[in-house]
Order: C-alpha cells, then structure tokens, then sequence
C-alpha cells in the first residue's frame, strides 16, 4: 500500500492482473476461435500420425489441406460439384424467401389463417425432410427441380416462424398511435409493422442459409450424381475419409462466411428491432 502524491492510499496487488490477448483489428469471436484452430489441428494431426486413429476412419489435417489443394487447384474436380450446388442453393433459398416472407406476414396479421394453416405447417415442419425425399423424388423426378424443392422445403420454415414473430413484436404503442391517427391498415403495414420486421426477417435469412445448406446436402445424398452432398456420399462409400472431411470443411466455411455477412447487415438494422419489455 503506498501513498499517492495527493495523499490518495493505493493499493498494489500482489498478483499482477494479466493483459487481455491485443490484437489490433481482429475480434475476440475471431481471435479466441483463430486459437482454438491453432491448439486443435496439431493436437488432431498428432493423434491420426501416432496411429491412434486410423487414417480409414478420420483423416489428418495435413492431407485434407493436400487433397483440397489438388482437388481445387490442380484437377479442379470440385468445382463443378461446387457450381451444381450453388445453383440448387440460389434457387432453393430464393424461393423460400419469396413465399417465406409472405406468408409469415400473413400468418402474423390474420390469426384466422394462422388457425388455419398452423396445424399443416406444424406437421410438416416436424416431419423430417429426409423421410420425404423418396416421396418428391416420386412426384419431381431427378432433376432440378427435386433438389430446389428440398431446400426450399429445409428452408421456408424457419423463415416463415421468424417473420411472423417479427410482426407479432411491433410495439404497441405504435399501433395505437397510428389507430388514433386513424392510418389505414395499408399505412399501418408500411410505417409500423413492416419495419418493426425487417430485423426479423434478416434474422429469418440468416437461419435460412444454415437450412438451406442441409437442404442441399439432402437433397444430392440421394438424388443426384453430382453436388458437394454427392461428393462426400460417394467419397465415404469409396472411403475417402479426406475427401469426406474436405467436403463437411467447405460446407462449414461457406457456411460461417454467409451467416456472418448477413449478421453484420442485422447489425445495421438492430434500431428497428422493437423493444421487448
């Protein structure tokens, strides 16, 4: 304990307090996730190098890293699962935000539609969508339009319960200011509600392309030859367990990038989002 120049008593802690982790730039989410990839991927290549588990079953990350190399770079044989993919993922999303959106501001507005198609909805919904694959197949045959429709069907869901919960929340006492304005429901919509669920809906975009994504994956395990979903089916039954692990590590990249690009647009938009008393 010491005494200051103005006669202030400090106090000296005898276990110095450690600085946090700076690096400039870079958040913590980022920084302490960079860490942890830096602790596991040496610990995992050890593992798979010392025969504690077998190259057959879990590859090592050193060749998944070559193996990506030469599939991207030097065959370039992924690219075309890749372009297939992203088109199904385009298109199947797309779709799910068209008439996602709609409806779940439907659904938010008219509670008689709501009692109406929520029974429907709640039974499909936890229906897995794997088991109703055979069925599309069935009805869409192989093509295209199948794999659309099983991302469009992995997808909508969630879209419509996260924009229909984005109407629900507008504030009260908007409402009522615009019911003594005696604004009609047209500007009530435009003014109040649809802004009030706009961060909703980009919440809904955001938990879309997470679905959209096993969608995908859905859709091309069996009914396609060709797509990432082929790719890593059809590298696990030749096993290929590199291959496999390669596919699953884009998935899980292209997933990151999306999600965190539209977080950061919510971000933007997070003033709109009403508030929850």
């Amino acid at each position: 304990m010491t005494l200051g120049s103005q006669g202030v008593v400090r106090s000296r802690s005898p276990h110095p307090v450690p600085r946090r982790l700076r690096l400039p730039g870079i958040p913590d989410r980022v920084k302490y996730g960079l860490i942890g990839f830096v602790v596991v991927l040496p610990l995992w290549e050890l593992v798979v190098r010392l025969g504690f588990i077998k190259r057959v079953t879990l590859s090592s990350p050193s060749l998944i890293f070559t193996t990506g190399i030469n599939d991207l770079l030097v065959t370039r044989e992924l690219w075309p699962h890749l372009g297939q993919s992203s088109q199904q993922f385009v298109l199947g999303l797309g779709l799910a935000l068209l008439t996602g959106v709609p409806l779940g501001l439907a659904l938010g507005l008219f509670r008689r539609l709501n009692y109406f198609l929520d029974p429907w909805l709640s039974a499909i919904y936890a229906t897995p969508t794997i088991a109703l694959v055979p069925l599309v197949v069935l009805v869409l045959g192989l093509g295209l339009e199948s794999k659309i429709f099983i991302v469009w069907l992995e997808a909508i869901f969630v879209i419509v319960v996260s924009t229909m919960a984005g109407v629900r929340a507008a504030e009260a006492r908007y409402l009522d200011l615009a019911k003594s304005f005696r604004a009609s429901r047209r500007m009530t919509f435009t003014s109040v509600i649809l802004p009030s669920s706009f961060p909703y809906i980009l919440t809904a975009l955001r938990l879309g392309v997470t679905r959209a994504l096993v969608g995908v994956v859905v859709a091309e395990f069996f009914a396609s030859n060709k797509g990432i979903g082929f790719f890593i089916n059809f590298s696990g039954t030749t096993l290929r367990t590199d291959r496999v692990m390669l596919g699953v590590i884009i998935l899980g990249v292209i997933g990151v990038i999306l999600g965190e690009a539209v977080r950061r647009i919510e971000r933007r938009f997070e003033r709109w989002r009403p508030e929850i008393n």
